[in-house]
């Protein structure tokens, strides 16, 4: 049977946001701050820096969320697949209708978690090649400045300047850390940083990084990537001493050498000076003895040479008379050729005619040349004045105005060119006539016909 509205009226009416809001406050006032056992699965860190991240077990998945104040500040570094616990508050998100749970703080579920993690984490950074072996560096062998990242206050800085001290005293500089906890890794990371910062005047030779015993948890800032990084990275060598003889971290492999102790450190930092200074003195005893031989064997060597040698003096004498020699012989060679020389200088000056006679020959022929040159000229312009003689006669002979004195004339048309036939005649044609002493008189022609029974032109 359907419900009446009276009785609908009676059930509480909420709007979306007060029943949100509602089961809000009942889940975080019931669940007000609880401590979860969970496998973490899909880890997100956007731009906000907060972290996004489920709790799940074999059965059952809540979500989870770290603010970034808070992120920064956990012991553990979250990672998918980690087994932890998470303590924090549960509460919804009105936005989507889910509850979370809000994580205050992470540690490992158990040792057999983080030995996984850290074996995880080992392969990651070994396949990265932070802790291959031509990365290791060379120590120095006598280190002038050594730099310590410690905790100032605990029994593992007392023991390192303990240890120097004993063996070869050195310039210390400490470095204060955090050696576990939380922050602990960042103040590591900066203290390695932050020597190989300095300025070549300040920065050591080497750094230890050291700390005494504890659990695996005490020694996970050791373990953290930025440790590790910063330790592969760093110019300066670096000697790790973390934890107990037995004791293995991440810096160990990333480090250029591991010593099982912090003691261990400062011994294989430095030699011991008492047998440094033996050592130098029985090298500097052998060094004298062996120069001492190698003398005495060249000293001998020279006196078996000398001996052989004979008197200086003596080679000395016997050089000089040779000297003498060679010079004298070397003089009379020099005058012999000279002789010769000289003699076939006269010989061949005899043969030799005087420049002055030669120019004189010489000119007697350019001469005889010129007068010849000159008679030859004339000569031929003689012969060339009667040809041309010769020639104007007869031009003067075949002129036509020799033939024009004698009576004859040139008939010409108005272009000045002879009229050699009378065919060529027309009818009151202007014509030229020249006559002798180059007259010219102009006339016309008559008809033809009666030209003709005249016998005249005109």
């Amino acid at each position: 049977m359907s419900e009446t509205p009276h009785q609908q009226s009676n059930i509480p009416e909420f709007s979306i946001s007060e029943l949100a809001h509602a089961v809000k406050r009942t889940v975080e006032d019931t669940f007000g701050r609880v401590r979860v056992k969970g496998e973490i699965s899909r880890v997100s860190i956007p731009k906000s820096g907060h972290l996004y991240t489920a709790l799940k077990d074999d059965k059952a998945l809540i979500d989870a969320v770290c603010w970034k104040g808070t992120l920064s500040k956990l012991s553990i570094r979250p990672e998918e697949g980690l087994e932890v616990i998470c303590t924090g508050k549960l509460t919804t998100y009105p936005g989507n209708s889910k509850y979370q749970l809000v994580i205050e703080s992470m540690e490992l579920a158990g040792e057999g978690a983080l030995l996984k993690m850290l074996e995880e984490r080992k392969k990651k950074l070994a396949a990265a090649g932070l802790f291959a072996p031509e990365r290791k560096k060379q120590l120095p062998f006598l280190p002038e400045r050594i730099g310590v990242v410690t905790s100032p206050t605990g029994a593992v800085i007392r023991d390192i300047l303990h240890r120097l001290d004993d063996r070869f005293p050195r310039h210390v500089m400490v470095w204060p850390v955090k050696v576990q906890g939380e922050g602990a890794d960042k103040e590591i990371t900066e203290a390695i940083n932050g020597f190989n910062q300095l300025s070549d005047a300040l920065k050591p030779d080497l750094i230890i990084v050291a700390r005494g015993g504890g659990s695996l948890e005490d020694l996970m800032p050791f373990n953290e990537e930025n440790v590790v990084q910063a330790t592969a990275n760093s110019n300066i060598p670096i000697i790790s001493a973390v934890g107990h003889e037995t004791d293995t971290t991440l810096i160990d492999h990333a480090s250029d050498l591991r010593a099982p102790t912090p003691t261990a450190a400062a011994e294989q930092a430095v030699p011991v000076r008492i047998n440094l200074i033996a050592q130098i003195a029985d090298t500097h005893t052998r060094l004298i003895n062996a120069s001492s031989r190698r003398i005495n064997e060249y000293k001998n060597y020279l006196e078996t040479l000398g001996s052989k040698l004979g008197d200086p003096k003596f080679l000395l004498n016997l050089k000089t008379q040779q000297l003498d020699q060679q010079e004298l012989q070397l003089k009379n060679t020099i005058n012999k050729i000279s002789a010769e020389k000289q003699h076939q200088l006269k010989t061949t000056a005899i043969r030799i005619t005087h420049p002055a006679q030669l120019i004189d020959k010489k000119q007697l022929i350019l001469e005889n040349i010129v007068v010849r040159k000159n008679t030859a000229t004339k000569h031929a312009i003689h012969n060339k004045n009667l040809q041309i003689k010769h020639v104007k006669e007869k031009l003067e002979l075949l002129s036509f105005e020799k033939i024009l004195n004698r009576g004859f004339v040139v008939i010409r048309d108005n272009n000045n060119t002879p009229i050699t036939d009378p065919d060529t005649f027309k009818s009151g044609q202007e014509i030229q006539l020249q006559f002798s002493k180059n007259r010219t008189v102009k006339a016309k022609t008559e008809e033809k016909n009666h030209q003709k029974k005249q016998g005249s032109l005109f």
